[in-house]
């Protein structure tokens, strides 16, 4: 094997069944994994000025607030008052200057939390405003998407390529088109699972092994191939004539102009943020997906695609139509993770065996192991 080769260079055991079973170890991952590391939560463009919207981010309660004149917050999604919700999960509300809590009217500055009011309440001497605040929740925006961090002190953003990566893609510009939401019965680790490997394409994904014929070999890149070498000459990842990831490989719209020709070439530009989301762009549209854990068996999935103006306003265009080919491959990924899920429930299973090609699932768990310890 060649140095280059991501290939393992032995046989790792998986997980243990628990990890995809037991309630326990689900809170675990809420307490630690999804309270330490960027969650994506949206796009900004989603969220108009003089608007809140309430989330959840693993076991917490998060409120964005996006001012009138555009400036961005978040927060604990608790009245420091008794601890009422300020805005219900799923819910988008309009913003003035002031968050106020439905329950007993405290009210709080949209943009940095300070306690303005305690509504019809008269505190007596020893109660201190300015202890009484909410409590900041961090935030960025990266290419238009908002990511968020429970963490008192929030590391870097650090996907699995350089953030750098899209840089040539316009993204923080562009319009949602389309939304697509699936409630899919397994653990969110088995769907990162199943992201994470193409040995499941050829049996699994006939149509994205057309369109991607590299995926019909059962791997994701070409040096993951026994005989690949070094020297091999790079080739394009689509079949040929197809320049996008829609059903017939045609461009939805104008190409991005600041795409290099080895971008084009590429086919597709994936961005993974674990362990809530990816990105992935072509050269004529993006793509974002999201994961919300709901149980140790139950994820949620959340998927956007997005566009120039100038696309969308095209006579006729149907973004849902360019949408298809890649909920298509969502639909049959979602299945085999239901199938995986199913065998894992057995009592007969104890733990897996990962093969050479499933490096990116070996790297998924040390990774997720190393994100769990000091857990309470």
């Amino acid at each position: 094997m060649y140095k280059g080769s991501p290939r393992l260079t032995h046989c790792p055991e998986t997980l243990p069944r628990e990890a995809y079973l037991s309630p326990d170890w689900f809170v675990r991952e809420m307490q630690t994994v999804f309270a330490r590391n960027w969650v994506m939560a949206g796009r900004l463009a989603d969220l108009p000025p003089g608007t809140m919207r309430a989330i959840r981010i693993g076991e917490a309660p998060v409120l964005l607030a996006r001012e009138a004149g555009g400036g961005m917050a978040a927060f604990h999604n608790t009245c420091r008052h008794r601890g009422s919700e300020l805005c219900r999960e799923g819910e988008d509300r309009k913003l003035g200057r002031l968050i106020t809590c439905p329950y007993h009217a405290w009210a709080f500055a949209a943009a940095d939390g300070r306690l303005v009011s305690t509504g019809h309440a008269h505190p007596t001497d020893d109660f201190r405003k300015e202890n009484h605040g909410l409590q900041p929740v961090a935030h960025q925006v990266w290419n238009g998407f908002i990511l968020v961090n429970l963490a008192a002190a929030p590391g870097p953003l650090t996907p699995d390529v350089p953030l750098a990566s899209l840089d040539n893609w316009p993204a923080a510009g562009l319009l949602t088109g389309h939304r697509w939401q699936t409630e899919i019965a397994c653990n969110w680790k088995v769907f990162w699972e199943n992201y994470s490997e193409c040995l499941h394409c050829p049996g699994i994904h006939p149509e994205l092994c057309e369109m991607v014929p590299l995926y019909g070999q059962g791997i994701m890149g070409a040096n993951e191939a026994r005989d690949w070498a070094p020297d091999q000459p790079a080739r394009p990842n689509l079949r040929e004539g197809a320049e996008s990831w829609t059903p017939s490989g045609a461009l939805c719209g104008p190409a991005f102009p600041g795409l290099t020709a080895e971008e084009r070439a590429r086919g597709y530009t994936f961005v993974t943020f674990w362990p809530s989301g990816y990105v992935v762009a072509h050269a004529d549209h993006i793509r974002a997906v999201r994961l919300e854990p709901l149980s140790p068996t139950h994820t949620r999935l959340l998927a956007e695609w997005y566009f120039p103006a100038e696309t969308l306003a095209q006579p006729g265009f149907d973004p849902a139509t360019v949408a298809a080919f890649a909920k298509l491959v969502m639909e049959q990924d979602g299945a085999a993770s239901e199938m995986n899920q199913r065998g894992i429930a057995s009592p007969a299973f104890r733990r897996g065996r990962l093969m050479p090609e499933e490096y990116e699932i070996h790297r998924f768990h040390q990774w997720l192991l190393t994100e769990m310890e000091g857990s309470p």
